[in-house]
């Protein structure tokens, strides 16, 4: 027994029978027989979408229609090819009593504004009564007062936890059905988005479905919405022109079911008609470099086009190589579809309406940035007084001022796509939105042409007050928002304290260290999008080079360079051998030269200041017993410093030192018999160390790994950025170390 008739039997209880009357059981037979009729005439194996509803977990939820309806969301946004990342909402609606009448009426639970439908929770739904939701017809006063009906969307609040409700709430709550989807799916937005897409539409779904011409999202869209099921309340569903679908039924399954089948349908007929009219994208003009080449390239360059990207304010990269991106990139159509712009709102709104296709070579020598800067830094200038026509040209006399005016996406023909946003997540998701715009294109010239919105629609989306206003309650940036840092011994220990303190004020991270699988414990600890990995031998220049070509082609650049990675003896002269002096000095000093080396060439490349902290030492200050080897190699970090912060003082990049004292818990720097080494220095046992660092420290203090991270964070988050070549001592006060 398929799914859809377990559901049936369930609903309907099968032990019932016994109990029924013969005319009763005769028509719960016909009902079954309907049903199963119904269910041989559906899809439920799909060649294009994911099936993935659970009878055993959506048994679990029971009648909650609310937690099927989350459930049903969840599902539909794994899959971006039903719906892209934050794109489109779902609702279902439900009885329930009115707190103040007592009387039961109808709600509707509708995901708010700015939400994902594949991450959705109850916190991100709104709750709003459906008879006030309707009676605002009765007060809206025409299209030019679209907007004063969202500020009239709290007076149908139900629900007081609700999040705040998005403009498309009157499209779910004028139609009568249940559980309601709007999706974005490619395939069904390329049929949108055609010249032909109100005929291929009748040809794929026949009578079933209704075409809604484009039209900005509003109150007056669902009056055309309800008009349409009026028309026809045998619908299964409706396309708006250029934007999107709506599906529905009146239970929570069903509604998925006719949502994956509607875009399976459209998928499938797309799939047919791919090069059989013309090759895709009119053919391969450019061939791909291979993968090796292509990351090579893109590491090289991403520094370079970060610099350029971020004139305005500070931005973070992302690049992809995926084939379908390849296949646009290197196609003959580039040039006729890339300026045309993206249909889909949700496209353009993080991508912006058109990309920038770089003009170079896709096997270019980028050995030297600056003579790669003076070849393609024209194409900025134009994309900016493009950009700036195009705000002059279509702005209303109450829009919002103009906003940063760089490219968000760059192809580059042969190597892959870039994109560049205020974080890691907003750049990875602006460059999946592309690759949905590539999608939508490429099924549009397939069974028609594509056509993009007019720019005056597509600026009266982008510049739209009620998307300012979304955009002015969006949380301040932190200080460290927009930044990049690479940090050396970072898989454990006071550099990944440094690291995590980075994170939570904003920065990215990209976690070094020697040991992989410390890395990979290190790594599982941050979430998505703000930490990257690379192993990396601070003695080796190649490894180092390799790791900050990971941090390039991760995020872009970097900004932020702590030379962190460290090891300890503690040995007299005489103990100190040769090997000792090396290992010491390789680590400490030359590691952090040849990092500091290769961290200033990619911040010269971006030409956007940055910093380097070197970790150090109280040692590189005060002379302490058994601590030859180790102080020199401290003190050596420590005038480095001095010595880097007058050279690249003139790049805008800040050089300081941090010098700690011991740090006890949790610092790798005690393995390896260091902590041994120093107890028997001062004569007493390891365990009474830290009371004894304390005791000797003006403050009694006992340091810990977050006192450290503290004290790189006040170097690089702006408070001291008028400040280099400076030293900090993080020692709970030793006045033997006092600098000045």
């Amino acid at each position: 027994m398929n799914s859809v008739l377990k559901k049936y039997t369930i609903q309907k209880g099968a032990g019932c029978v016994c109990v029924m009357h013969c005319s009763i059981l005769s028509l719960e037979l016909i009902s079954i027989t309907i049903a199963k009729k119904e269910m041989e005439s559906r899809t439920l194996k799909f060649n294009h979408v994911d099936y993935l509803w659970d009878e055993a977990k959506a048994a679990e939820l029971g009648d909650d229609q609310i937690a099927l309806l989350l459930y049903r969301s969840n599902l539909l946004g794994t899959d971006l090819r039903i719906t892209n990342y934050g794109g489109g909402n779902t609702s279902c609606k439900v009885d329930e009593k009115d707190p103040l009448t007592g009387e039961i009426v109808e709600i509707m639970y509708v995901k708010g504004s700015g939400g994902d439908i594949g991450t959705l929770d109850r916190a991100g739904l709104a709750g709003l009564y459906v008879d006030k939701l309707r009676a605002l017809k009765n007060v809206y006063r025409g299209i030019e007062f679209e907007d004063e009906m969202v500020e009239l969307f709290n007076h149908c609040i139900y629900d007081q936890n609700s999040k705040a409700p998005s403009i498309d709430t009157p499209l779910h709550a004028l139609l009568p059905y249940k559980h309601i989807d709007h999706l974005h799916p490619d395939a069904a937005i390329a049929i949108a988005a055609s010249k032909d897409g109100e005929k291929i539409m009748k040809e794929i779904y026949g009578d079933d479905f209704a075409w809604i011409p484009w039209q900005k999202p509003g109150f007056d869209l669902s009056l055309q919405l309800e008009e349409a099921i009026n028309k026809n309340p045998n619908l299964k569903g409706l396309y708006l022109g250029g934007h999107g679908l709506f599906t529905w039924a009146d239970n929570a399954y069903d509604c998925y079911i006719n949502s994956l089948e509607s875009v399976e349908k459209a998928s499938a007929y797309l799939g047919a008609n791919y090069g059989k009219n013309r090759p895709v994208f009119g053919g391969q003009r450019t061939e791909s470099l291979n993968k090796e080449d292509r990351t090579s390239q893109a590491s090289d360059i991403a520094p370079i086009l970060r610099g350029l990207c971020s004139s305005n304010q500070l931005m973070v990269g992302h690049f992809s190589d995926d084939e379908r991106i390849l296949e646009f990139a290197n196609s003959f159509d580039i040039d006729k579809l890339a300026p045309l712009g993206t249909s889909c709102p949700d496209h353009f709104l993080r991508t912006k309406i058109r990309p920038l296709v770089l003009d170079l070579p896709k096997d270019a020598d980028l050995s030297d940035s600056e003579a790669i800067k003076s070849k393609i830094e024209h194409q900025w200038i134009e994309y900016r007084e493009y950009y700036n026509n195009y705000y002059e040209s279509c702005k209303r006399n109450n829009s919002p001022a103009i906003r940063d005016n760089n490219p968000v996406i760059i192809i580059w023909p042969g190597v892959g796509m870039f994109s560049f946003a205020k974080n890691k997540q907003t750049a990875r998701v602006a460059n999946e939105f592309y690759l949905n715009a590539i999608n939508v294109m490429k099924g549009a010239e397939a069974v028609s042409e594509y056509v993009a919105l007019p720019l005056q629609e597509a600026f009266d989306i982008e510049y739209w007050l009620l998307e300012e206003a979304k955009l002015q309650r969006m949380p301040k940036e932190k200080s460290l928002s927009r930044k990049v840092a690479l940090i050396s011994g970072s898989g454990g220990g006071i550099g990944l304290e440094i690291a995590k303190l980075m994170v939570e004020n904003g920065a990215c991270v990209v976690l070094t260290d020697i040991d992989e699988s410390r890395l990979v414990e290190a790594h599982k600890g941050f979430k998505r999008d703000t930490a990257e990995y690379a192993v990396m031998d601070v003695t080796s220049g190649n490894s180092i080079k390799e790791a900050f070509r990971k941090a390039s082609l991760a995020f872009g650049g970097v900004d932020i360079i702590v030379n962190n990675a460290g090891i300890a003896t503690s040995k007299s002269l005489k103990d100190t051998e040769e090997k000792d002096w090396d290992l010491l000095h390789n680590i400490l000093v030359k590691g952090s030269f040849l990092t500091a080396k290769e961290g200033a060439e990619i911040l010269r490349k971006q030409g956007l200041g940055g910093d380097i902290v070197n970790i150090a030492s109280k040692n590189a200050l005060v002379s302490g017993p058994n601590n030859l080897g180790y102080g020199s190699a401290k003190a050596a970090q420590v005038h480095m410093t001095r010595l880097l912060a007058t050279e690249l003082g003139v790049d805008g990049i800040r050089v300081n030192t941090v010098n700690p004292d011991a740090v006890i818990k949790g610092s790798n720097i005690w393995e390896g018999g260091w902590g041994e080494g120093r107890a028997k220095a001062y004569g007493i046992t390891v365990d009474e160390l830290p009371a004894h660092y304390a005791k000797r420290t003006i403050l009694n203090a006992i340091l810990e790994r977050e006192d450290i991270a503290k004290a790189v964070l006040v170097f690089v988050d702006g408070s001291l950025s008028k400040s280099t070549g400076n030293i900090l001592n993080v020692d709970g006060g030793v006045a033997a170390a006092f600098v000045r």
